[in-house]
């Protein structure tokens, strides 16, 4: 369809702020995604996306159809050429490493979204799948879901308003009012029944998009003045900031929620129509601008970056620097230095390569061969898809035993109700937080009775199967809660503050008898905690023992022994040891004898030794010790507790 006087485009005035704000948007996504406890709310950035692509899309509709030169095949032609390049070369690039990576069952399931994102109805996948915040690790394609919620609302959008300009001539404005607030108010309702339905669903998005849309219309008050500018842009980025900072993956969202980081970009927006302001003049910073210019290809690469990075891939620098070092440069943090490092580089050789030639080069492939060799990539990478679940992954890839040991990872809580922590028999969860503490049938103890109580992270819930089953004679309550730092102080988590203060304010002055054992993930941080908890026994006569760190490992043990065994490599695992488990083992052994004074169990040392690690808790059937990098599995904590007692480093008695 086309409504012509002549060929050409009619584009908005660059504006460098915009793509500063593009900067910000990708940042946040990619500070989430590498340090989600940081950034909590990091994830608002593709809103910030969604109505800067509204904006600058609809700047070029609308003033094509004022013109009437619009042309749907010219539109789509643009959008193949923004979008599907880069998404490409990504995809096919993946694809190669997943032949070489992906163990069978990975691999269908990365093929199945591979035909989802080459469709753009990523969201519908996930949404079917689990939700965003749900296991992401295990799904290198999740972030297409943002690209597949903007096509689906480009396919239909330029044609609503097409229509609405020959049926509703001067109408436009109240059509696009009419469409955002209908999709505000069904994003409002529909996140109340279920959020991941909200969070995927096209016509719950829809409106951040049309909020772009009303401000290329002009439908935005005037901020004429240079100290409304800066007021309103002042007032924008704080929203966004705030947003990034303070929202979390429990708050409700998108809905209402949405609005803040939304109307904080549309504000900034806004403003700089008008003129400039202090916070355009840092958003058009040549540098900012850089990062909002590759900011595309950025989102495309970064999150498969990360995923990949679990995969043991990246230099382990910690195992190569001294000691002292180790704690700086820790195995996750290693990992987040390469990740950025080859997200920019993957991103600026995506941009320079393969965007810009598509979008600007004057040698630039055509409408009708962009249409032929966009069709014929998708259908090749469709067709890929179709025999990777066709024959089940390829199994024969793998040897069998590589692939039963790395069966056996863990496979997090995707598609189940999210859990907190644990406490005795049950799992706490948003729902039961206010009354699981005090509900009797998940203690492992009784009123009054004593045992031990294991305080601590996920780490105390990966060693407590050991623990109960060596303990006959006195039982062992878990008290854990995923990501704690055990303090008596605020940790800003508020289930683990719950925790803490129920605890010690409540459980173990009704349990005189019991004694305390701390097992945690440590960090040189955690010291303190661990003084004020030591101070807090020696005041109420209770009985303490800490556990130390396990030997940790860059990536999932089962993966790397799975991999050592496909390529022959059996020194794999151990070149994959991280070296800060062992110092913070060190300091942890001359802390506990010399300053704390009280029983310092070292799990490090039950499983190494100066000719390496324990690889398996049982060996025989292929069960490896750890059912990830840093937790034990079942069967490693039965090892491990067995082998504490019998040289007489625990008692449990």
């Amino acid at each position: 369809m086309r409504v012509t006087k002549t060929a050409a485009t009619h584009k908005p005035k660059y504006r460098a702020d915009v793509d500063g704000l593009r900067c910000v948007a990708v940042l946040s996504v990619l500070a989430f995604h590498l340090s989600p406890s940081r950034v909590s709310g990091g994830f608002v950035g593709v809103d910030v996306f969604f109505v800067i692509s509204g904006y600058l899309i609809s700047s070029i509709i609308v003033s094509e159809i004022n013109a009437g030169t619009f042309s749907i095949l010219s539109f789509y032609d643009r959008r193949i050429r923004r979008i599907f390049p880069a998404l490409f070369a990504m995809l096919i690039a993946l694809c190669v490493a997943a032949w070489f990576l992906f163990l069978p069952a990975e691999f269908v399931a990365f093929a199945r979204s591979l035909a989802a994102a080459v469709t753009s109805t990523s969201n519908f996948y996930f949404w079917a799948h689990s939700g965003y915040f749900d296991s992401p690790l295990s799904r290198p394609l999740l972030h297409t879901w943002s690209l597949a919620v903007e096509e689906q609302f480009y396919i239909s959008f330029p044609l609503l308003l097409l229509a609405a300009s020959r049926i509703f001539p001067g109408r436009i404005k109240a059509v696009v009012l009419t469409l955002f607030f209908v999709s505000l108010g069904l994003s409002a309702w529909v996140v109340t029944r279920n959020e991941t339905t909200a969070f995927y669903m096209p016509y719950t998005r829809a409106w951040e998009l049309l909020l772009g849309t009303i401000l290329s219309l002009g439908v935005w008050p005037r901020m004429r003045t240079a100290l409304l500018r800066n007021l309103a842009t002042v007032i924008g980025i704080g929203m966004i900031g705030w947003s990034v900072l303070k929202y979390t993956p429990r708050t409700v969202f998108p809905g209402f929620s949405a609005l803040l980081p939304c109307i904080g970009t549309a504000l900034i927006i806004g403003a700089g129509e008008q003129g400039p302001s202090y916070v355009s003049g840092l958003l058009s910073w040549r540098p900012v601008v850089f990062i909002g210019l590759i900011s595309y290809s950025l989102y495309l690469w970064h999150w498969p970056i990360i995923v990949l990075s679990q995969f043991g891939l990246l230099i382990n620098l910690s195992s190569i620097v001294p000691s002292g070092w180790a704690y700086l440069l820790s195995s996750q943090t290693t990992n987040k230095l390469l990740v950025i490092l080859l997200s920019f580089a993957a991103a600026i050789l995506s941009w320079r390569f393969v965007e810009r030639p598509f979008r600007a080069h004057p040698r630039r492939i055509e409408r009708r061969g962009l249409f032929a060799l966009s069709g014929a990539v998708a259908f090749g990478l469709i067709l890929c898809a179709v025999a990777v679940v066709q024959y089940a992954g390829f199994k024969s890839r793998f040897p069998p035993r590589a692939v039963q040991i790395a069966s056996l990872l863990s496979g997090g809580g995707a598609g189940g109700v999210a859990t907190l922590g644990q406490w005795g028999k049950c799992s706490i969860t948003e729902a039961n937080r206010a009354t699981v503490f005090t509900n009797p049938a998940c203690d492992e103890l009784g009123p009054g009775k004593g045992g031990f109580l294991l305080l601590g992270d996920s780490h105390a819930a990966a060693l407590w199967p050991g623990l109960k089953l060596a303990s006959a004679d006195r039982n062992v309550q878990l008290a854990s809660v995923w990501s704690c730092r055990i303090s008596l102080r605020a940790t800003g988590s508020p289930v683990c503050d719950e925790a803490m203060r129920f605890i010690f304010e409540k459980y173990l002055p009704a349990h005189p008898d019991s004694e305390l054992l701390l097992e945690s993930q440590w960090y040189p941080g955690s010291m303190q905690g661990i003084v004020e908890i030591l101070q807090w026994t020696r005041k109420h006569d209770v009985k303490a023992t800490i556990f130390g760190p396990v030997a940790e490992y860059d990536a999932p043990l089962p993966r790397l022994l799975a991999y050592s065994i496909a390529w022959n490599r059996p020194e794999l695992p151990q070149q994959h040891l991280a070296e800060s488990s062992r110092a913070m083992d060190d300091q942890m052994q001359a802390l506990g004898t010399a300053t704390w004074h009280v029983p310092y169990v070292s799990l490090y040392r039950a499983t190494c030794d100066a000719e390496g690690c324990v690889e398996y808790a049982d060996a025989r059937n292929n069960i490896p010790l750890m059912r990830d990098g840093d937790h034990l599995s079942e069967e490693g904590a039965e090892l491990i507790v067995k082998r504490l007692i019998e040289s007489g480093r625990l008692r449990l008695n």
